[in-house]
């Protein structure tokens, strides 16, 4: 067991751009067709069975990078990369041959941005989970609501999905103990902030229970708890840079208090980062068996992958 040869990998796609002739969710089977094509008769119909076009097209690059991660880093042909579900229902790639996971892979998507984490090439068990969040994609909807019911009220329609003292906090002690609030704020600039300290606890929270496997229905959610934790300054352009192209700034957090069941979590590599000003991405991966593996593999910025790349490097593995 170890990782002499592993390697991280994370990538995003952005599907705002993509297809732009489909308005409605079944033109992707022509618009789309070339993608679709790369896919089994359930995949397509799990696809298509959206009804807005965008949720469609971030499930139909989900698929894909599922399967392309195993295909590239496996090494094996497109259509040998047969998924299936563990105990837990999370979607793996098990080799026949062995009965082992060559490749552990998460996605996740929101507002038109696909995430992917994987590990490859590691020896042993190992645990990953991926999320992305956009801060302004419910923001008229999420002011309204606070306006009108106010802020403890927001966090109460949320708090089943929070640890036993995370909702609490952030009724009571956000904005004295988060940096980051732009001086003199008042009004929306302060239920702005407000908001991103939100989004932040739930990327965390959402890539740590996916790592583990479980949904946010998890009967322990209440026992996980992030204290202290801190929202990231918002990035300037639609990019992550290396670590040490920002020093100086607050995009990425890879320090977490984790509190489960009272217990200090010591297990996990967890790195939050900014996305350009409203979206953030959080990269969790564990080794139970030997948590110094997994601690010592360092999380840098996610890459930007082109759905025509991903075609490309599927057709080019169809028969291989």
């Amino acid at each position: 067991m170890g990782s002499g040869n592993v390697e991280v990998i994370q990538y995003l796609v952005d599907t705002r751009g993509l297809w732009p002739g489909a308005t409605k969710t079944k033109e992707l089977e022509t618009e789309a067709s070339r993608a679709l094509a790369l896919l089994n008769d359930e995949e397509k119909k799990a696809v298509l069975r959206y009804y807005f076009v965008a949720d469609a097209k971030m499930s139909l690059t989900s698929h894909l990078l599922k399967h392309w991660v195993v295909s590239k880093y496996a090494g094996i042909p497109w259509w040998d990369t047969k998924l299936t579900r563990d105990e837990k229902t999370k979607p793996v790639y098990v080799d026949p041959a062995t009965g082992k996971q060559p490749v552990a892979f998460n996605v996740s998507h929101q507002c038109g941005v696909v995430t992917l984490v994987a590990v490859s090439g590691y020896d042993g068990q190992v645990d990953v989970g991926t999320d992305v969040v956009c801060t302004s994609e419910r923001r008229t909807r999420d002011h309204r609501v606070i306006n009108t019911e106010g802020w403890g009220k927001f966090v109460d329609m949320h708090a089943d999905v929070f640890g036993r003292s995370e909702a609490a906090y952030l009724k009571s002690d956000l904005l004295g103990t988060q940096a980051g609030l732009p001086n003199l704020a008042r009004g929306e600039a302060t239920v702005d902030f407000k908001l991103r300290c939100f989004y932040t606890l739930w990327c965390l929270r959402e890539a740590y229970v996916k790592m583990t496997g479980e949904a946010l229905l998890a009967p322990w959610l209440k026992d996980l708890e992030f204290k202290r934790f801190r929202a990231p300054q918002p990035g300037k352009g639609f990019v992550q840079l290396p670590d040490g192209e920002l020093v100086g700034t607050q995009e990425i957090i890879k320090e977490h208090e984790i509190l489960f069941r009272g217990a200090k979590v010591t297990d996990a590599n967890i790195c939050l980062r900014s996305l350009g000003p409203d979206y953030m991405t959080c990269s969790a991966i564990r080794t139970p068996q030997r948590k110094e593996d997994a601690l010592s593999w360092d999380l840098g910025p996610y890459e930007f992958l082109t759905m025509d790349q991903i075609l490309a490097d599927a057709e080019a593995r169809l028969g291989n």
